[in-house]
């Protein structure tokens, strides 16, 4: 199994390799392709990235469709999982609570965040991720929660 977060800083440190990340990071989950999100920033407790405003993403209003932003925020959410879950312990979305907040007229810039104690809790857990989308001028387009089932892999 791939290492997403050594994959992340080992590419992100040559000439375009944060896109380079960006689509292999797709081909792991292809439904992310239709939103084409280009990562920024990646770390434990934290992902950012970003979607263009282009035809494929826009709705009849000529803006960013929600569920195109959705797309971006649940990829920004699996990279920070993967970036900062421990080595012997998984997770599965478990639910995703949104608000529309305004129109999303640019480009959209997803940011997922976490509390890094909601990943030292032992057992079966439920973390929070915390998740925004906003345009280019900082106005929140998309606010809500994702919540993760997070438990102990089994042993072999």
């Amino acid at each position: 199994m791939v290492d997403t977060y050594a994959l992340y800083r080992r590419l992100s440190t040559l000439p375009r390799g944060r896109t380079l990340f960006s689509l292999v990071f797709e081909q792991a989950a292809p439904y992310f392709r239709t939103a084409r999100p280009r990562f920024v920033e990646l770390g434990p407790n934290r992902a950012e990235l970003k979607i263009r405003k282009r035809r494929r993403v826009q709705n009849h209003l000529g803006t960013v469709h929600v569920i195109a932003i959705c797309n971006g925020l649940e990829a920004a959410m699996g990279a920070l999982a993967e970036a900062t879950i421990p080595a012997h312990r998984r997770w599965i979305p478990r639910g995703m609570e949104v608000d529309y907040a305004a129109k999303a007229t640019t480009d959209i810039t997803c940011v997922a965040t976490t509390d890094p104690a909601d990943w030292t809790r032992t057992g079966d857990v439920e973390v929070p991720v915390h998740v925004v989308a906003t345009r280019a001028d900082g106005t929140a387009v998309v606010e809500g929660t994702i919540r993760l089932w997070v438990t102990d892999k089994p042993t072999r």
